[in-house]
Parts: C-alpha cells; structure tokens; sequence
C-alpha cells in the first residue's frame, strides 16, 4: 500500500513534518502549524469564519488523514467594507423612520357609513330554522330576501311564483340586538343556500322598518380560514425550523405595517405614493434582516431591492399618467372615491403596484446574492466580471419563471373580468386598452420590469461586494479562510 498527498484548495503548506514546533501562525491560506499548534502535522479544521482548530493525527509516517468542518453562514466581509455598506444603509433607514414618525396617521379618520358594500354595519348570527314553504306564499305575503344573492329581472320573475323557498330563522349573536330573530326568504335559483346550524354575516341598517333592518350578506368563515392559516404556520415552522419562526414574525409585522400605516395614512389624505414607498421600505428591512439575520449578504439583497423599486416607482408614475389610468374602475374603488374624496385614485393604484411588487422582489435579490456569495466561496480566485457572468446565468432561470408567474397571478384574479370580455367577443386591442385590463397590463408589465432589472442589479452588487473585500491586517481573507473550511478535507489516503 502507497500513501501520497493530495493538496486541498489552496494549498496548506508543507505536506509533513517531524521535529519541534514550527508555529501556529496561518500558513498558505489554510494556516497550518505543526509541534501542537493549531494545526497539527496531520490535519487541520478551518471554521468558516477563518478560525482554526486542532486537527486530528496519527503518528504514523505511512499513514495520516485529516479532517474539516464548515460551520455556519458564509465568513464576514472586512471592516472597511462593512463601513461602506453601513454608510449607505444607516441614512437610509433613518429616512426610513423619519417617514414613518412624520406620515403615521393615529388610525383611520372617522365617517359616517354609506351602508353600501363592505361600509355596513355588520353582526355575527347563526340560522336558527329553516323550513321549505312555496315561494308564490312567501312572496305574496313578502319577507326579507337573501340580500347579496337576490335574484333580478326576468328571471326572478319567472322565478316568484313557482318552485319551493327555504324561509330561514335567524338569531343575531352579537350587538346590541343580541337574541333577536328575523326571517330570511331564500329563492330556489340563489347561489347561496342557507342551511340550519349554519354561521352567517348579516347586514344592519338602522334606518330601515324593523323588520327589514337586519339581513344575511355572507357565511362566517372564520374557522375553516383560521384552521387554513394554523396549518401553514405548522408547514412553515416545520420545513424552516428557526428561520420559519422569524419568516412567519416577519409576516405579521408586515402585516400590522400595512394595516396599521400604510391604510391609514392613505385615508388620512397623505400622498399615497410617498406612504407606499416608507410603508414598503420599512417591510423590506424588518423582513430581509429579520429572515437572513444582519450580514453583508442581507445589506446587499437591501441594496437591490431598493434599486429596483425605485426603479418601478419611476416606470409606474410616467406609464400611469401617459395611459391617462384613474385608478377608478370598479365599485370597491369608486366606493373609496365618493367616501374619500381627496385620495388620489391614481397614486393609489401606483403604491398597489409597489406594494405587490415587493414580495417578489425579496425573492429574487436573496437568491442572487446568496448565489453570488457561494459562487465566490467556492473560487475565491474569481474576479469581478467573472461572478457578475456565473451569477447573471442563474439569475436568467429566476427572471423566466418569476416573470411568468407574475402574468398568470394577475391573470387568475381578473379571469371573471377576461370572460366578459369573451362572452363579449370583444377583440384583443379593445380588450388590452380598456381601462379595466390597462391598469392590469400596466401592474403587471411595470412589476415584471422592475424584477427583471432586479437580476443584474443585485448581481452586480454582490459581485462588486465580494471581489472588493479587502481582508484586515494579520487575519487571513474571510474567503480563504472560507475556501480552507471547505478544502480542508486536506491530505486523503490513495489505494
């Protein structure tokens, strides 16, 4: 049996030696000593963040084996990048916060309920009965119908004196009219059916008789989609452990960011942009630091992600206004119109398209600059231009399926919209230009654009971090060090 030595990348030094000491000081990017210092004659451990370990060794001139362990995340970038990564973040999330001390509304302003749509005043209740009946008795002796689903035209009344109704108890569970009961009247061609036991939504007027003031509007859902929520936390926690736990906090700070700042400060009358802009920020440091802890590497995803929404802001301001969009299309937005009208419908469709762009955009920098950290761990040699072209040949896989999923996520929520217009035989540049699918098509190209950008961007970014680190004096380079980690598997014994 012959044992030669196979040198791991870089190179640790001198294969093997006998005698006294020769130091412990790094050595050939590696670091290795011999005589008992932190590297033996054997072997040596490199962690990742540069530190050495005691290596494991037998004595034996014929016979020796060494063993490595890369610990942990990526080693740290040097002081002075570091300094020039915080010089431009710190002013920023300073800005960040001054925004959001400024613009932070108190809670939403007051204002006296239309009771149209979602601005009614609405009870939990619970159907109670229900009994079959013909509906030419119920509807000659009247009786409240089901309000949401009511049927009109010809069709209900054909409908009113033929088939049989439900005629529907309902008790109402909260509110001040807690206890009190109502009848329902539910046509046969309704959509929706009540059923005995069943928990609803029902619709208070009080300006209406007595009898017609309360209705059923919608079934309460809150156990099925609290049941839904409590399985994906499970999934989530179980998949990503600890990271899951900080993903999911990250969840719901962005939450309250948006429920508790960016909706009300909107309705307060404040620029609907400016507020998207802090809003999304402010999301975009909680979550990213939050999930991938506070690293160069999250700095530089930072950095994309706020290049690329600025970039977004730009192109979603001059198309919005040369496309002449309103953002006053449907009746959830001209209800907001006549409610409010000093909000700019418009500006609030352009921090729409911020806020819905942000989420993928996340994504997309985390993943190229992780992939460019790697890419320079593994060749810590490489300059530059040479991770800036590895990185971009990932990141063109990312842009083909983000940019495709972005299309068929809008397109799904405006199906019902696109089969009217097939039903309407309507033609393609008709359908396109119409301002219903316009300010879709411009989300969605103004979005996809900005994520396209994003690629490159952080790429460069990352590449520019890595290969301009410049290691502190006396330590080894955090990317040799890194290199040793996953090298030092050192020298290995042939058959």
């Amino acid at each position: 049996m012959t044992t030669t030595h196979q040198p791991p990348f870089p190179p640790p030094g001198p294969p093997h030696r006998h005698g006294p000491g020769q130091g412990g000081g790094p050595a050939g990017g590696g670091g290795q000593g011999s005589g008992g210092g932190p590297g033996d004659a054997h072997g040596y451990h490199a962690g990742s963040g540069g530190d050495q370990e005691p290596g494991h060794g037998h004595g034996s001139p014929g016979h020796s084996h060494g063993h490595s362990h890369s610990h942990g995340p990526a080693a740290p970038v040097s002081r002075h990048l570091r300094k020039v990564i915080a010089a431009i973040l710190i002013p920023f999330t300073a800005a960040v916060v001054v925004g959001l001390v400024v613009l932070w509304p108190g809670g939403a302003p007051p204002h006296q309920r239309s009771g149209v749509g979602f601005d009614r005043q609405t009870q939990q209740a619970t159907v109670t009965r229900v009994l079959s009946v013909s509906c030419k008795s119920v509807n000659a002796s009247g009786g409240s119908s089901l309000g949401d689903n009511a049927s009109s035209g010809a069709g209900a009344t054909a409908q009113a004196g033929k088939g049989t109704c439900k005629k529907a108890t309902v008790r109402v569970d909260t509110g001040k009219d807690r206890g009190r009961t109502f009848t329902e009247i539910v046509q046969p061609d309704q959509t929706r059916q009540l059923h005995q036991g069943e928990q609803v939504v029902v619709a208070y007027e009080p300006s209406a008789p007595k009898d017609l003031q309360y209705s059923v509007t919608d079934v309460n859902r809150q156990f099925p989609m609290a049941l839904l929520a409590g399985i994906f936390a499970v999934a989530v926690v179980v998949v990503g452990r600890l990271r899951g736990v900080m993903a999911l906090v990250a969840l719901a700070v962005s939450f309250l960011v948006l429920t508790l700042f960016i909706l009300p400060a909107i309705l307060q009358g404040s620029n609907p942009l400016l507020v998207a802009v802090v809003g999304s920020s402010a999301i975009m440091l909680i979550a990213l630091y939050m999930c991938h802890g506070l690293s160069a590497r999250t700095s530089v995803a930072v950095l994309g992600t706020l290049v690329s929404l600025m970039l977004i802001g730009f192109l979603g301001s001059q198309f919005i206004g040369w496309a002449a969009l309103t953002g006053n299309t449907d009746d959830s937005t001209g209800l907001i119109h006549g409610l409010y009208p000093s909000i700019d419908m418009s500006g609030l469709l352009l921090a729409g398209v911020i806020i819905g762009s942000l989420g993928v955009l996340d994504d997309v920098t985390v993943t190229q600059t992780s992939a460019v950290w790697e890419l320079h761990e593994a060749n810590p040699s490489m300059g530059w231009r040479g991770l800036y072209r590895a990185g971009i040949r990932i990141g063109r896989d990312h842009i083909a399926s983000v940019v495709n999923t972005l299309v068929l996520a809008y397109a799904g929520a405006a199906l019902p919209l696109l089969l009217l217009f097939s039903i309407a035989q309507s033609s393609v540049s008709t359908v396109a230009t119409s301002e219903l699918v316009a300010e879709e098509i411009v989300r969605t190209l103004v979005g996809s654009i900005g994520l396209v950008a994003s690629v490159p961007v952080t790429t460069a970014l990352a590449a520019l971090v890595v290969a301009a680190d410049r290691p502190e004096p006396g330590n080894p380079a955090p990317a040799a060090a890194a290199a040793a980690a996953r090298g030092g598997r050192g020298r290995r014994r042939r058959r």
